[in-house]
């Protein structure tokens, strides 16, 4: 079996235990909270940062929901980070944004935080913030979904079927995800430019 092969069966097995039901309710909390006229952050460093602000244009331009990615003002999260400390970037730019309970937040991640090993610490306080203000949360998240799984009100875990792989893979469904997200009935409002030309 080739390289190639290998991956691509891991990615199969992977979308054959997604959780669907996850996902689905998923689409129902966000579909509530743009029918309440609350807003969506979403959340990421590294690899999910580019795909948090890819997923912007996205729950913008095909769900017209009024969505946004701190990691977007590299200003901003890098004078957060000079002057208050990285740990603290994400809460420090939801408490400037009014987060409040009628908006949700989504969290792109690997592991999704786990503040007794040091990762993503910055992610755990952003989601604490979160349960405080009664805000909904979400996560895309790898391995077993850290803290991220344990406080969300849904969450895709991406299966690990090859440590080897867990980065590639989370980061990758993390795309599959969300572009079903955005594509699910409850949620697309425009059609999308290729499928419009007939």
């Amino acid at each position: 079996m080739s390289f190639a092969d290998q991956f691509l069966a891991e990615a199969r097995e992977i979308i054959d235990r997604l959780d669907r039901n996850a996902i689905e309710r998923m689409a129902e909390i966000l579909a509530a909270t743009r029918a309440a006229g609350g807003r969506l952050f979403i959340l990421g460093v590294g690899g999910s940062a580019a795909n948090a602000s890819h997923a912007v244009n996205d729950f913008r331009k095909i769900c017209g929901m009024e969505t946004y990615a701190p990691t977007d003002n590299v200003s901003e999260l890098t004078a957060r980070t000079n002057d208050e400390g990285w740990e603290t970037v994400f809460v420090s730019w939801l408490t400037t944004s009014r987060l409040s309970s009628q908006d949700a937040v989504l969290v792109y991640s690997v592991g999704g935080g786990d503040l007794e090993n040091n990762v993503s610490p910055n992610l755990v306080r952003a989601l604490q913030y979160a349960k405080e203000k009664g805000s909904k949360i979400l996560g895309i998240v790898g391995r077993d979904g850290g803290f991220t799984a344990q406080v969300a009100d849904a969450c895709a875990i991406v299966p690990t079927v090859n440590a080897v792989h867990t980065t590639p893979h989370a980061e990758a469904f993390q795309a599959v995800v969300w572009h079903l997200l955005v594509s699910h009935p409850s949620l697309k409002t425009a059609a999308t430019k290729w499928e419009s030309i007939r």
